[in-house]
């Protein structure tokens, strides 16, 4: 199969692109930047590009010239916050509904969509917002598609990942107060593996949604602690607990100034559960998932990671 990933170089996407390879196909990788960098090694990249900027795609007539060859199109491309033209609404609602209707007029009958868990109709961020308003227009698209709501990614290369393992090595864990909500932390490759698994599956008869997450679910709190341990760490880490408006005024700076991908969506996130109501992942596998931790230290195993799980639970701050 020839397949269009949307996103294709970003933490997903370039996990996607070798899940995808590595089962035969020809990927077609979609993109911000469609022309190689004239400073590319081609042997680093030898996949078609194409160029994809969702703030102008919002409109089946601008999908077409990407769609003209493609069996199957996956879209991993999310924002986590707006730089011109490139709203939420653009990205998360207008371009990918546009796709889906560029889709059925191409023939294109597999299309997945990356989506997230904690999704809520009575959320204030607009981050959420417009993620959920996309599921909704997509559900309603005359091409039935495959929307993948995965927990926290896990892996070495990814930004929120690397950042999160930088705040697990600091001596003292600043925590929201009301960040009690458990996360089903999964190996971002486990999710390139179930995408490419539903590219390969017959198209739905009608929108399908598959909840994605790890083995176990965390707290923030937890989760900070065990990377903690994982890296080395012997010396645990004292938590503070931030007042929930002090939270507030930090999460909102930082979408201000664009640092660190702590916002406020993510803050509101961390107040619920984000966890599978029924978890698709081992069913579409066909395995067992990847132990947490697994790409943070030698692959030695389960049973190494959930000790030091055990060692973090039974620790008292």
């Amino acid at each position: 199969m020839r397949i269009l990933v949307l996103g294709g170089f970003g933490f997903l996407g370039r996990h996607v692109v070798a899940a995808l390879v590595a089962r035969n196909h020809t990927v077609v990788v979609g993109s911000r930047y469609g022309a190689p960098h004239p400073y590319d090694d081609p042997a680093d990249d030898p996949h078609e590009r194409r160029e994809a900027r969702f703030e102008r795609l919002t409109s089946p007539d601008a999908w077409a010239p990407l769609l003209g060859d493609v069996d199957a199109v996956v879209n991993c491309v999310g924002i986590l916050r707006e730089y011109g033209r490139a709203t939420y609404e653009r990205v998360h609602l207008v371009a990918p509904a546009a796709l889906a209707m560029a889709c059925a007029e191409a023939g294109i009958r597999r299309l997945v969509h990356v989506s997230a868990l904690g999704l809520s109709r009575g959320a204030r961020s607009r981050f959420i917002l417009s993620k959920l308003r996309g599921e909704i227009a997509l559900k309603r698209s005359p091409v039935p598609c495959s929307i993948v709501r995965p927990s926290l990614l896990e892996g070495p290369s990814g930004y929120g990942s690397r950042w999160l393992r930088r705040v697990a090595s600091w001596p003292v864990h600043f925590v929201p107060v009301d960040a009690a909500g458990r996360i089903a932390v999964i190996d971002v490759r486990d999710v390139a593996d179930a995408i490419a698994v539903l590219c390969l599956r017959a198209p739905p008869r009608r929108s399908q949604v598959m909840e994605l997450g790890g083995r176990s679910n965390f707290r923030i709190d937890e989760y900070l602690a065990m990377l903690r341990q994982i890296q080395g760490n012997g010396r645990r880490a004292r938590k503070v607990a931030v007042p929930a408006v002090v939270a507030r005024i930090v999460a909102h700076a930082c979408d201000l100034l664009h640092v660190t991908p702590f916002s406020s969506g993510h803050l509101e996130l961390m107040r619920h559960d984000n966890v599978p109501a029924f978890n698709m992942l081992p069913r579409l596998l066909e395995r067992a998932p990847h132990g947490l931790g697994s790409t943070l230290i030698t692959p030695t195993g389960w049973d190494t990671v959930r000790q030091a799980m055990w060692s973090v639970e039974s620790q008292e701050y």
